[in-house]
């Protein structure tokens, strides 16, 4: 009988000491589940049905393979992807690398504080401009969070917000269950240019820069860099990490296009996150309506504080400069309030800004794959046979499509 409870003991200890390692995915994973994937994700299952279910599915598991990537890059080398990117470019070409990615931040933050606008709006009725000036408050405070609190307690509140996140999204689907035929959305194909932005839209809100970039960041600020058993310990902590991360962000980015596709697809004049709130009340009631705006402004407050500090991780890893927490948030803000100011249609810059961090995409890849091959940088852990391949592979895919993406916009 001791024996047993020895043994019971000695497994719970391994569980807990187990689910302390995990933690830095899921705040990563909030980049995949934030407004700009319920502009796309919506549109699509509105516009195309079950049509692009296959692109959510191929971005997800691309998805989970790099942010791995990401995560074993700080784990073994002890620095941030930026770092490890400076460490190869002479300093013209580090501030042309750090500008793109600088422009990624922009486009991300602006469909994170438009979606918390928007959110706000439907909750309360306020100005889209209060809204967004409230989306970026917030997120401040939990930036300065983390950095009194440290990384832990930013981890759980942002694991909580996921949470809320998953409901808020998810919700409508116990009312309004796919049909057997949404599993014929798994075979790829396109229908028309619209499909296709619609589909670079969706990529780039899921397979996000900015969180490869950040989850480099994460892993080694919360675990260090660690060397024989306790690296491979770290390693396969990470990625069971990684895999349940992006099953909770897949499992949301699907339910959202599932959602559109069976409660939506034949409401007319559907182009605004308003008018798919107020769509969802219609056809499965106030209820279903209410969490769908609860996890709207969840979303845009957990992923502009993640966007922002993954902006900072690429400043002062690319350029080694460091700026205040307001400087920083001001930043990436400032375009995002300007364009709630102006009255742009918010829907439309949500989407097209994903549209932008799809190109942003590839500059993200192509380091983090190569550096993860390489004997030199990685040792023992560099990349095997097949996952070289799979990594490549992915890259290439996001990049063919980007290009015909652009072949398509420049002849209209």
């Amino acid at each position: 009988m001791a024996t047993t409870r020895a043994t019971r003991a000695t497994r719970a200890t391994r569980l807990r000491s187990g689910t302390a390692l995990l933690g830095p995915a899921f705040v990563a994973a909030i980049a995949y589940v934030d407004p700009g994937n319920v502009a796309t994700n919506t549109a699509a299952g509105a516009r195309y049905g079950f049509l692009l279910v296959w692109v959510l599915v191929a971005a997800n598991v691309m998805a989970g393979l790099v942010q791995t990537l990401s995560a074993k890059l700080g784990l073994v080398t002890g620095r941030s992807l930026p770092e490890a990117v400076r460490d190869g470019l002479s300093r013209p070409a580090r501030l042309a690398y750090w500008a793109q990615a600088e422009g990624v931040a922009v486009a991300t933050d602006l469909a994170e504080v438009v979606g918390g606008a928007i959110a706000l709006n439907l909750l309360f009725d306020l100005p889209l401009l209060l809204g967004g000036v409230i989306t970026g408050v917030v997120s401040t405070v939990l930036l300065v969070l983390r950095d009194r609190s440290g990384q832990r307690a930013f981890e759980r509140v942002i694991t909580g917000m996921l949470l809320v996140i998953a409901i808020g999204f998810a919700a409508g689907l116990l009312l309004s269950p796919p049909p057997a035929e949404a599993l014929g959305g798994l075979a790829p194909r396109f229908d028309g240019v619209d499909s296709v932005v619609l589909a670079a839209g969706m990529l780039g809100a899921t397979v996000m820069p900015h969180a490869v970039y950040v989850h480099s960041a994460l892993a080694r600020d919360r675990h260090g860099q660690a060397t024989g058993d306790a690296l491979r310990r770290l390693l396969a902590a990470t990625r069971v990490d990684v895999v349940l991360a992006m099953v909770v962000a897949g499992a949301v980015n699907l339910a959202l296009l599932l959602l559109a596709a069976t409660a939506l697809r034949d409401v007319p004049g559907l182009d605004g996150l308003d008018q798919v709130h107020a769509a969802i009340g219609d056809a499965l009631g106030g209820g279903v309506a209410l969490l769908f705006a609860v996890g709207l402004l969840a979303s845009g407050l957990a992923s502009t504080a993640v966007g922002s500090y993954s902006g900072a991780v690429v400043l002062e890893g690319l350029l080694d400069v460091r700026v205040s927490l307001l400087t920083r948030r001001l930043v990436t803000l400032a375009p995002a309030l300007l364009v709630l100011a102006v009255g742009a249609d918010p829907t439309r810059a949500l989407v097209w800004s994903q549209v932008v961090l799809s190109f942003g995409i590839p500059f993200a890849l192509v380091p983090l794959v190569r550096l993860t091959s390489s004997r030199a940088v990685m040792g023992e852990h560099v990349n095997g046979r097949g996952t070289v391949v799979a990594a490549w592979g992915a890259a290439g895919a996001v990049i063919a499509l980007n290009a015909v993406l652009l072949v398509l916009l420049a002849i209209g």
